[in-house]
């Protein structure tokens, strides 16, 4: 009898994942997270080991209380340890007591590690891989086998390897999964090493487990898929110890999209990036902006010649279509643009200019000359608007700053800086000045800016900087190096980033604030 040739994800985020370094997750999060991965239809999630730590064991109990659908949770640990009886075995315990329907197990693959580490016989870990799958088994868990080391054990000795995955298979593990534990595999090793085990295993489900030691986790993975593996355990984003695992949000459309493996309700690989920020949120991590497939630039074109391009053919430079992972396309301008960036860009703000008229020309050479000095506008989509509008429609400043005196002042060594701004502020025919304290020269400036404006435009109270990023734009100059400072400000329901540039990093600031006060005073259809 030939195996289901159904394709299973098992997703280890929270165990595995968990181990990758600045990866923390509360009992909370792990809840939160696994309860979202069920809802998106991964077949196995992976709740951790109840044999290592307090907050793994307290994860189960309040695991059994999630809706879990079609998903089959599933504790992890290890064989038995040596020379002892399953039922003796204190780990084993408590992976029956975690109650999950699945259980997956590791056992060692490798003679290096059965001798060295495990410090025990060839024979023995024979014994321990059976012996605690049988044991799981008669308790009525599915039992998935994780073959640790296996293709470094495979290359070792290759008959031995093969006799553990025998010994978990007469056992009655449903899985053998395939383990490239050090990540240090080829996918054409890969591709052997699971045909040779398919060959003589041609009954049993085979599953592999790679890592991202190479940056071939997914490479690995696809290549055991297209030699018959039936699971494919990995992490989204990728997280894991040393370099991460196999990152699922690359692998999913992998299969979907260029495989044609159906491994997802209908619709649910549209959520894709959503879920991926979500996982990130909830790590505190950073979310990657060069992922493949979901990151912010996966499908983001800057090159003149692509964006004409891909303004008459999406595909001509894009090898899927983005909403299919719920993800979109970006045009970015720069001084590598042309006519199309300027066109397209200008037409995700709802503004219409044509691709070669002179006003179009116009804005180019302006991106072009301000990026030469030291600008750039990926990340300050609001500075960019300004300038096209201003360029196109006329649109007048609401306000000029007249001048501005900043103070630093330490009365006395180890002493705490104030800082003081006072500045005049030109608004129609009206100068307003005034003064205001800050905790910093920026933030004194950026207060007294706003105390000026504020009797005449009382909705910047609504308005308040969120980011602020400074970089140098050239360490040529030492001290009097070009400086850009990004700033990213919200108004509670939109978010906005501006970008001004000088030697001096409070005049670049002032650049930066005047843009971000200024977009938001757009006048704006209602």
């Amino acid at each position: 009898m030939s195996p289901s040739s159904l394709l299973t994800i098992y997703d280890t985020t929270l165990r595995d994942g968990a181990q990758g370094e600045g990866v923390h997750f509360s009992l909370s999060d792990k809840l939160r997270l696994a309860e979202r991965l069920a809802s998106y239809g991964l077949h196995y999630v992976e709740g951790g080991w109840p044999g290592s730590n307090d907050k793994d064991r307290e994860f189960f109990p309040e695991a059994k209380k999630l809706h879990w659908g079609s998903c089959q949770l599933a504790a992890f640990g290890s064989t038995r340890r040596p020379d002892i009886d399953p039922s003796a075995d204190s780990q084993i315990r408590l992976l029956l007591e975690a109650e999950t329907p699945a259980v997956t197990i590791f056992g060692k693959s490798w003679l290096l590690h059965v001798e060295k580490v495990l410090r025990t016989t060839p024979t023995e870990n024979l014994r321990m891989i059976s012996d605690s799958v049988a044991f799981l088994k008669k308790e009525g868990r599915e039992v998935i086998y994780d073959a640790e080391h296996f293709f470094d054990g495979y290359s070792a000795d290759s008959d031995y390897a093969l006799r553990t995955l025998e010994a978990a298979m007469e056992a009655g593990a449903e899985y053998l999964v395939l383990c490239d534990t050090n990540g240090g595999r080829l996918p054409s090793e890969i591709a052997t090493i699971v045909r040779a085990v398919r060959t003589r295993f041609p009954k049993t489900k085979i599953g592999i487990h790679t890592h991202n030691d190479c940056g071939l986790g997914v490479a690995n993975a696809v290549a055991a898929v297209e030699e018959g593996a039936l699971q494919v355990q990995g992490t989204m984003n990728g997280y894991g110890e040393r370099t991460g695992n196999c990152n699922l949000t690359t692998l999913l459309p992998l299969l979907e999209l260029k495989l044609g493996k159906k491994v997802l309700p209908t619709g649910n690989l549209q959520q894709l990036s959503e879920l991926s920020a979500f996982v990130d949120e909830l790590a505190n991590l950073h979310h990657d902006p060069r992922a493949p497939f979901v990151g912010r630039t996966a499908f983001a074109h800057k090159g003149g010649m692509h964006v004409n391009a891909v303004n008459k053919i999406a595909a001509s430079f894009e090898h899927i279509d983005p909403a299919s992972v719920g993800n979109h396309q970006r045009i970015l301008v720069g001084e590598l643009s042309g006519g199309a960036n300027v066109m397209m860009k200008a037409r995700e703000l709802g503004i219409t200019v044509e691709e070669k008229s002179p006003a179009t020309r116009d804005i180019l050479a302006k991106i072009k000359k301000l990026e030469k000095d030291g600008y750039e506008f990926e990340a300050a989509d609001a500075s960019f608007e300004l300038l096209v509008r201003r360029s196109l429609q006329k649109i007048p400043a609401p306000f000029q700053i007249d001048s501005y005196q900043v103070k630093v002042v330490r009365s006395r060594p180890n002493a705490q800086e104030t800082s003081h701004a006072t500045i005049s502020v030109r608004i129609g025919k009206k100068i307003q000045k005034t003064s205001a304290k800050g905790d910093g020269p920026v933030n004194a400036l950026d207060a007294a800016l706003r105390k000026a404006l504020l009797p005449s435009f009382p909705a910047l109270r609504k308005m308040k900087l969120i980011d602020y990023k400074v970089r140098i734009v050239s360490s040529r100059g030492g001290t009097a190096a070009r400086i850009r400072v990004l700033v990213e400000s919200s108004d509670g329901t939109r978010e906005w980033g501006t970008v001004g540039v000088s030697t001096n990093i409070l005049e670049a600031s002032a650049l930066a604030l005047t843009d971000s006060l200024s977009y938001f005073l757009l006048p704006r259809e209602t």
